[in-house]
């Protein structure tokens, strides 16, 4: 059987820990990114993070300063009759 991650890792001059390091890095952010652009309806903003890899760039800037989803703050008042 072929490994192919070590040939990689050979070719590119990149150790092999490196290579699975930027992986899961990647993963965990686009992971992440992905959920809240969903769970905030951003559907073109899902598609990019889930078509484009850029070391999870645009999806830490996505998630530190766009995903902050606005909540409604509804004042109540209690009328009581005296």
């Amino acid at each position: 059987m072929i490994d192919y991650s070590s040939i990689l890792a050979s070719q590119l001059g990149i150790p092999l820990w490196v290579i699975i390091s930027i992986t899961v890095w990647e993963a965990v952010w686009t992971a992440i990114a992905m959920w809240k652009s969903a769970k905030n309806s951003h559907l073109i903003l899902f598609i990019v993070f889930f078509l484009v890899n850029l070391l999870a760039i645009p999806e830490m800037v996505y998630i530190f300063w766009f995903s902050k989803k606005t909540e409604k703050v509804t004042k109540v008042t209690s009328k009581r009759k005296r």
